[in-house]
């Protein structure tokens, strides 16, 4: 999740490691590697832990890996999970913004039947008049097989890990059985631009008005515009919501890895109820950041405030809910931890990521360099300082939405249907399954395409 689009920070790597210029020599593996060190050592929020004799010999990808403080749940456990290097740095800087080479569309894999080797594809949303909008795929198709080969355990990544064009054999799931359809659908997948502010409604019952909005990545514009073309959306949500006299609200995040702190901040002054003069969160840097930029800037650069909104709910929220999964992560727990101190939160879903650091987009493009570094260089903690869920966070409603997805917006998606639950204190729709039932018969998830936005739970970043 980027942390921030903070110029104040973008303006201190500038300074330190060089401005862009076109037409330099390409650099060598050696200079990679020693650009590579200086920004780790600056600017890694673990640089105590790097060593002093680096090998440069090594590739840039194996080099920096070697720099890493390793996550290790006995040895490490205060350690990094989220820091990477990209291969071309600019690629990396339109995926941070959610311009990407896809099909447009997530999903999320799993083992199904349950206890079995073979894997089914899920559909978890489609953007829009993108390749898979176009082929017909929507939120809840299924596939399991690829260029006429079944998906198993053994296969799935080589077959789905391209960018070629594939053809999609759909299926469906019938109770504990899949049944095997011969639709097919083909799709090649382009380069495009993702809206994030993906659906939103106003459901009433009774005195409750409440607003619901699908947010799936914290963007404030599109790649290389500096409109806040997103961020603006969600204000146009919220004036909405706002003329509607909404007093319940329900902010859906459980595909959304995170993004940058600007957008979370934006959120956030959206919903609190606080001003702006309360702090949003806090950043923890390593000694020599913090030595170098409170001499420059103050106590003030290592704290966010809210921002003053017109379009703010906060005193007229009765309850405010989160629907999270394991996708949740960096941003949006940072929008969770930073509302905690000011509101009543609920959360509905399943645990999330537990990404309580944040990072910096790195690039030497002066230097002829075409790596990116998105190293972890902060820790965030909010106005109580509290950073408490480095493990995530567990929900309040646990909830599992399943096998069979049902249109964003519809109460019978389990996690919805919950959130309304809590809200109205009846249920708006009987639910066939409880969350038990539903739970073994979701089978064992391997993983999901989100993991490959920008990094997936990996996205936690300053820029």
């Amino acid at each position: 999740m980027k942390l921030n689009y903070v110029p104040l920070l973008l303006l201190a790597a500038l300074t330190m490691f060089g401005c862009r210029e076109k037409n330099v020599d390409p650099a060598s593996e050696t200079e990679t590697n020693e650009w590579i060190y200086a920004n780790m050592k600056y600017w890694y929020y673990w640089n105590d832990e790097i060593t002093d004799k680096p090998d440069y010999s090594k590739s840039p990808a194996d080099f920096f890996k070697s720099l890493l403080y390793p996550f290790d749940a006995n040895a490490r456990p205060d350690g990094d999970r989220f820091s990477w290097i990209q291969e071309s740095a600019d690629e990396l800087e339109a995926s941070l913004a959610g311009e990407s080479k896809t099909t447009g569309m997530e999903y999320k894999l799993v083992n199904f039947p349950s206890g079995t080797i073979n894997v089914v594809g899920i559909v978890l949303y489609v953007i829009p008049d993108s390749p898979a909008d176009k082929a017909g795929f929507a939120r809840g198709d299924i596939f399991n097989r690829i260029n006429d080969q079944k998906l198993i355990n053994s296969n799935y990544v080589g077959l789905l890990n391209t960018q070629d064009k594939k053809t999609f054999g759909l299926a469906k799931i019938n109770g504990s059985e899949l049944e095997e359809s011969t639709t097919k659908r083909e799709l090649t997948p382009v380069v495009l631009q993702e809206n994030p502010v993906f659906f939103d409604t106003i459901f009433t019952y009774g005195a409750n008005k409440i607003g619901y909005v699908v947010y799936h990545q914290f963007i404030p514009q599109p790649y290389k515009a500096s409109n806040g073309q997103y961020d603006k959306e969600l204000d146009n949500i919220f004036t909405t919501f706002q003329r509607n006299n909404v007093n319940a609200l329900i902010v859906d995040l459980r595909y959304n890895p995170g993004g940058y702190v600007s957008s979370a901040t934006n959120l956030a002054s959206l919903i609190v109820k606080g001003t702006s003069s309360d702090i949003f969160y806090y950043k923890e840097y390593n000694d020599e950041v913090t030595e170098t930029n409170r001499k420059k800037y103050g106590d003030s650069y290592f704290y966010d405030n809210f921002i003053t909104k017109p379009q703010n709910l906060g005193a007229n929220l009765n309850n405010l809910v989160f629907l999270v999964s394991s996708r949740s992560a960096s941003a949006s727990e940072l929008l969770i931890n930073g509302l905690k101190p000011f509101m009543n939160v609920t959360l509905v879903g399943s645990k999330t990521v537990g990404k309580n650091v944040g990072s910096v987009t790195l690039t030497g493009e002066d230097r002829g360099i075409k790596w990116g570094l998105q190293p972890i260089v902060s820790k965030s903690l909010n106005k109580d300082k509290k950073s408490d869920y480095h493990t995530g966070f567990v929900p309040d409603i646990p909830a599992s939405e399943g096998n069979i997805l049902y249109p964003y917006g519809s109460p019978k998606d389990p996690l919805l249907s919950e959130a309304l639950f809590k809200i109205t204190g009846e249920r708006v729709v009987r639910q066939a399954r409880n969350a038990r039932v539903l739970q073994e018969e979701e089978g064992h998830e391997i993983t999901s395409s989100i993991v490959k936005k920008a990094g997936g739970s990996n996205m936690f970043f300053d820029k």
